[in-house]
């Protein structure tokens, strides 16, 4: 590995569409990679304002850039705007990362698959599994879609009874046709049915914001539903910031394997880096210097 591609006339434009973007760890994880991997390209993190989408799209066509990611509010407002979408973003209504192919503007939905990926480098059972998902936002919908593509034996859901329940149930009801995961969805509040779905699951995610931000000091489930927690469960949280959230200190305690968000945000990574260049991104080594970059925050 070169310490430095020099930038060329041939280099190709990556990058990031968000509103806010200049936290993002994409740039480093990207530019790690193309420098690793010695291919001429670069990515950068464009904060777009909402009103600009269109605008940015246009550019990616006009200055040929080679793909770029997209966070929110993006996800869903793109769709329109691209030539074609593939079969799991439709599922979802949701895009993170397009290809520019040509000009023919490809989408995809990687975060779900991301997720089970380092699960699955992490050396975690996944198939014929049952899996408890707190919350259906975009994270928890599309790690439910992957998991019906890993052919876990349930899913069960939770989420607040607000307006969005009953097109949740149809969009889920939609993922689940045809396939042999059983995906049931169940108010938020219900604590009992909580409490015994989680006793009998191995997969616990937590897909809400409840860990982080002005949220941190706050728990996904209540004291009884924690206390079903034991060795035999594997407890993940989509937060990476903070790296250890107090729902997965309180799992670890409990003899839990954890995991926090980081790998998900790595292997989307790595699967978006492998749609745009078809190689595989170092990920061992995009883990330690994004570790190294985090301890010195």
């Amino acid at each position: 590995m070169r310490e430095n591609i020099e930038i060329s006339g041939q280099t190709r434009l990556y990058g990031l569409f968000a509103h806010p973007a200049h936290h993002s760890l994409s740039p480093l994880m990207h530019n790690t990679s193309f420098n690793n991997r010695e291919i001429d390209a670069r990515y950068l993190a464009f904060d777009l304002q909402p009103a600009d989408l269109a605008q940015g799209v246009a550019a990616i066509r006009a200055l040929d850039l080679g793909g770029v990611n997209l966070s929110m509010p993006f996800k869903q407002t793109i769709i329109p705007m691209l030539d074609e979408i593939t079969p799991r973003a439709q599922l979802l209504e949701s895009v993170n990362v397009i290809k520019n192919s040509n000009g023919h503007l490809i989408g995809d939905s990687v975060d779900g698959e991301g997720f089970f990926a380092n699960l699955i480098a992490e050396g975690v059972t996944v198939a014929q599994q049952a899996m408890v998902v707190l919350g259906a936002g975009g994270a928890g919908l599309s790690i439910i879609q992957a998991g019906i593509d890993h052919q876990l034996a349930e899913i069960t859901v939770f989420k607040r009874r607000n307006p969005r329940f009953e097109q949740v149930a149809q969009q889920l009801a939609t993922m689940a046709k045809g396939r042999s995961t059983k995906v049931r969805l169940v108010d938020y509040d219900d604590v009992a049915q909580m409490t015994t779905v989680v006793a009998r699951s191995t997969l616990i995610v937590n897909a809400t914001n409840l860990g982080m931000g002005d949220y941190q000091a706050q728990m996904p489930a209540p004291p009884g539903v924690l206390a079903q927690l034991n060795a035999h469960h594997v407890v993940c949280d989509v937060i990476y910031s903070p790296l250890e959230t107090q729902f997965l200190s309180v799992a670890k305690q409990k003899g839990c394997q954890t995991f926090n968000g980081l790998g998900m945000l790595i292997y989307q990574g790595a699967l978006s880096f492998k749609f745009w260049t078809g190689q595989d991104m170092p990920v061992q080594l995009v883990r330690k210097t994004i570790q190294t970059q985090l301890n010195q925050q």
